[in-house]
């Protein structure tokens, strides 16, 4: 960065001035001074608004994270809860497979001895016809050699 470049060269200025003898003072140029102090303050805006870009780009990734790790977590709560729902539908379509099942089992039962039941009546009065009629067949054929004698 060029902020750090003009800091460097001012601290080469610092060492490289001379020096107050028996103390820590140094004599600075002030021209050279003044001219990196307004150089740092050119430079300096500029580099405070790169880094406030950085910080709100920053936060723009870590929002846009945040709401991708949201939109994530919701669907997979929609998935879960999609497929619960669909367990449960076949669950209860099951069940009502097993009931409808029953019941038409339970409906065939009924029928096949319903129809057990009717063809036994119809076979009892067709044998009750029989019978009469073999009656008849005897008591005719016993007239009709009754009548030869």
């Amino acid at each position: 960065m060029e902020l750090l470049s003009v800091i460097n060269e001012l601290e080469e200025l610092v060492e490289s001035s001379s020096r107050v003898p028996l103390t820590r003072k140094v004599l600075i140029d002030e021209e050279k001074i003044l001219d990196i102090l307004d150089r740092i303050r050119t430079i300096l805006p500029d580099d405070v608004r790169k880094a406030k870009w950085v910080v709100q780009e920053r936060e723009k990734v870590i929002e846009e994270a945040r709401k991708e790790a949201e939109r994530i977590i919701g669907e997979a709560r929609r998935e879960a809860e999609k497929r619960a729902e669909e367990s449960e539908v076949v669950r209860q379509a099951k069940e009502m497979a097993e009931q409808i099942l029953g019941k038409a089992e339970q409906v065939a039962r009924e029928m096949k001895l319903g129809a057990r039941e009717y063809a036994d009546e119809i076979l009892a009065r067709l044998e009750e016809r029989l019978n009469r009629i073999t009656k008849e067949i005897q008591q005719g054929r016993a007239e009709l050699k009754g009548m030869n004698k």
